[in-house]
């Protein structure tokens, strides 16, 4: 019985660590594009891929079949959702590198369009991930894509409600 016991741990823990040599790279991209930190200095973004992958490993054996991708992925995005409003709202804590591409989204925008985009999960898979409606989030990621295409020019200086020559 033991022997039956560490065998399968040892296949539990091989399993898990192919899982995350393919794995962890693109989920660390995708937090990164999340939290829009620079690649090289990106604490918050490895905050969340281990956070992901601990609870992708606590759940391991009772995935069934389910894509341990999809259920690490689910995780990081519900994880950064949950988190944004005391990084980023009522504390302004943590604010978004500005070389980052993503920089001028709001953290909503953001995990929108890289689960749309970057991650290619469907518009009503994402809109039950993150509990709106589909419209909603139509909505969100063609202002994200609008916003990311056509940034606002850098509006001049004015005075007295007469623009500067």
């Amino acid at each position: 019985m033991r022997d039956r016991q560490v065998s399968r741990a040892a296949r539990r823990a091989r399993e898990f660590e192919a899982f995350v040599a393919g794995a962890a790279g693109r989920l660390l991209h995708a937090a990164t594009l999340m939290t829009a930190e620079a690649p090289d200095a990106n604490p918050r973004a490895r905050r969340l891929l281990t956070l992901a992958l601990a609870h992708t490993y606590a759940r391991w054996e009772r995935l069934h079949g389910e894509d341990p991708y999809d259920c690490a992925r689910q995780y990081l995005a519900t994880r950064f959702a949950r988190t944004t409003w005391y990084q980023y709202g009522a504390f302004g804590r943590a604010r978004p590198d500005p070389r980052s591409p993503l920089a001028a989204l709001t953290p909503q925008e953001r995990l929108i369009l890289v689960l749309r985009l970057y991650e290619g999960v469907a518009e009503q898979q994402a809109a039950a991930l993150l509990g709106l409606p589909a419209e909603r989030v139509h909505t969100i990621c063609d202002r994200a894509t609008t916003g990311l295409l056509h940034p606002p020019s850098p509006s001049r200086p004015r005075t007295a409600g007469r623009e500067v020559a």
